[in-house]
């Protein structure tokens, strides 16, 4: 790989010429590559056992606890397996997983997932939450959202609230309410070179001064986002130091409710870089912050590419282990007029239930109409007028003449023993290619009504037997050649 004089000069002034030689030698060496597993389907282990036999995993990524490397082969890719379509893992660049992994989250917390897509950080913040509290994933770009909101639904969260919208909007409807903000800052690619030949390509158009305002005024309303006592992991894929302790030590100066927190070290995970102004590029004068508490994850030091992480604290002279409702003013409102709440447990959910499922679900939602959708929520319903909202919740289904016909999303976020019938294919075989495909399925001994479509024990989708015949309801939107 060539690489440009301007930026061999940069970084050889911030590590030195014979650790810019390792760097350089390990960019001609293949990517390494992860996937994690979505603890909301799938024991870490479990999935390791049951991916064995089908892809070469390999060692757990030190830095995140449901975390593998694997090697790739082109007959078996993981992004083509019907597994992958269950929902049961993401694939996702292995340092990439250290930012989320790492911030902290606990289950009945509120986080805010910023600049959210395509997903990997609010997957493992689904997973953390186990169902509980509240997510809001948020990326400023509507068709990046649409993919957040897919990756979403793919991995069965519930509780979770896809937007479109400016983090300055972000910080005037909900006020300083979460627990942790993640922020994967846009930045100027410099540790994704290896592994995205177009970011090379645009390195010397996308400057990191440019870049540096966006992190200014993200950091800015993630500060107006976080409760006192909460956090803000930020993160960067870049080395430029500007970026990166440059922009934690500028942040702290004008943020002095804010320190820094200590970030795990492990599996060659080095520490920031701390400020010198005769050889910093872009680095600024040193604010007296210990940025050697900051993460710096090497390309040529582990196993990935490059990333920067940096976990801020908002110190709570109160003491607070969780927020009050008086943090959230208007956000969590039953005034809105963009849906209709309803009082009591939907009639078409009970009667669908009763024909279809082993139980009541979601006993203990929050449910609301939307046109002829019925929503459920498991966290309080927000005020979204005047908002980009691409999902409050989970979409139960669609209703229609009085029945529900049920959602993808809802099929995917059950658990399998809810479902009083399903259809379990070989994840290998020709018959799940099929129903991917959205063929029409030949079953003569599935009994009539609506069944659930396994791959093996995991379900992909639902479809609707009668008299031998599966009437395939996998979106369109979704099927695909495996």
């Amino acid at each position: 790989m060539e690489l440009s004089e301007a930026f061999k000069t940069k970084l050889t002034a911030l590590i030195g010429e014979a650790e810019y030689k390792e760097y350089e030698a390990q960019l001609n060496l293949p990517c390494v590559h992860g996937l994690r597993a979505n603890r909301l389907k799938i024991r870490p282990g479990e999935l390791r056992q049951l991916l064995n036999d089908n892809i070469r995993i390999g060692d757990p990524v030190p830095w995140c606890d449901d975390g593998y490397f694997f090697d790739i082969d082109p007959e078996r890719m993981p992004g083509r397996m019907a597994y992958y379509l269950a929902g049961l893992y993401y694939i996702q660049e292995p340092s990439a997983m250290y930012p989320a992994a790492n911030a902290a989250i606990r289950p009945g917390e509120r986080v805010l997932d910023m600049c959210a897509a395509p997903g990997g950080k609010s997957l493992r913040a689904a997973s953390d939450l186990e169902r509980s509290g509240f997510l809001l994933s948020n990326d400023i770009s509507v068709s990046r959202a649409g993919t957040l909101l897919y990756n979403l639904e793919l991995g069965g969260v519930e509780n979770a609230m896809v937007t479109s919208c400016a983090p300055a909007e972000l910080a005037g409807r909900f006020g300083a309410c979460f627990d942790a903000v993640l922020v994967d800052a846009p930045c100027s690619g410099e540790g994704m070179f290896r592994k995205d030949p177009d970011a090379l390509g645009s390195w010397e158009k996308f400057k990191s001064e440019k870049c540096m305002e966006m992190q200014r005024d993200i950091l800015k309303n993630a500060a107006d986002l976080v409760r006192p006592g909460g956090r803000i992991m930020y993160s960067t894929c870049t080395f430029d130091r500007g970026e990166d302790e440059g922009i934690i030590e500028e942040f702290i100066a004008g943020h002095p409710e804010f320190e820094l927190a200590e970030l795990s070290k492990t599996g060659g995970v080095a520490s920031g870089i701390a400020s010198d102004n005769n050889s910093m590029p872009s680095g600024g004068a040193s604010s007296g912050t210990d940025v050697s508490k900051t993460a710096r994850l090497w390309p040529h030091k582990l196993k990935g590419e490059g990333q920067f992480a940096a976990l801020l604290i908002k110190r709570d002279e109160t003491k607070r282990d969780k927020y009050s409702e008086d943090c959230c003013p208007g956000a969590f409102s039953d005034k809105c007029s963009s849906y209709r709440r309803l009082k009591q447990y939907p009639e078409e959910l009970k009667a669908f239930a009763a024909k279809n499922l082993n139980s009541l679900p979601l006993e203990n939602a929050a449910f609301y109409v939307m046109g002829e959708s019925l929503y459920a929520c498991t966290f309080e319903p927000c005020d979204i007028d005047r908002m980009k909202v691409l999902r409050m919740g989970l979409l139960i289904g669609e209703i229609s003449y009085g029945k529900l016909r049920p959602s993808q999303h809802f099929i995917m976020s059950m658990d399998k023993a809810l479902f009083a019938r399903k259809i379990s294919l070989d994840p290998f075989g020709g018959e799940i290619k099929r129903y991917l495909r959205g063929e029409s399925l030949y079953v003569p001994e599935a009994k009539d009504g609506f069944s659930a479509v396994c791959a093996g024990d995991y379900q992909v989708g639902g479809g609707e037997v009668k008299s031998g015949t599966l009437k395939n309801l996998y979106p369109k939107g979704w099927r695909r050649i495996i």
